[in-house]
């Protein structure tokens, strides 16, 4: 089972719930809700890190105003628990 993309921010282990879009040309830093899939040039944030960017001066920051929500799980994700649950691992025998 894939784990749960995590918050870009140095150091940080909690899981993502927002994904950070810099738009240069506008001079503005949009954060939504996390994307459906990592994008290169996009960060993913945990809710605290979403809630507390800041943006250089001169910049605006564009945050989403409703609740970040983890994401559902996806159909591998399910499929992978049942099939765990269904033929569980036994420990190696020696």
């Amino acid at each position: 089972m894939r784990s749960p993309r995590r918050c870009s921010r140095n150091g940080c282990p909690r899981q993502a719930v927002a994904t950070l879009t810099y738009v240069y040309n506008e001079s503005t830093a949009v954060v939504g809700p996390l994307a459906a899939f990592a994008e290169p040039h996009t960060y993913d944030l945990c809710e605290p890190h979403a809630r507390s960017l800041t943006a250089p001066r001169g910049w605006d920051v564009v945050r989403h105003e409703g609740e970040f929500e983890p994401p559902p799980p996806t159909t591998d994700d399910l499929v992978a628990l049942a099939e765990a649950e269904l033929h569980p691992r036994t420990p190696d025998r020696i």
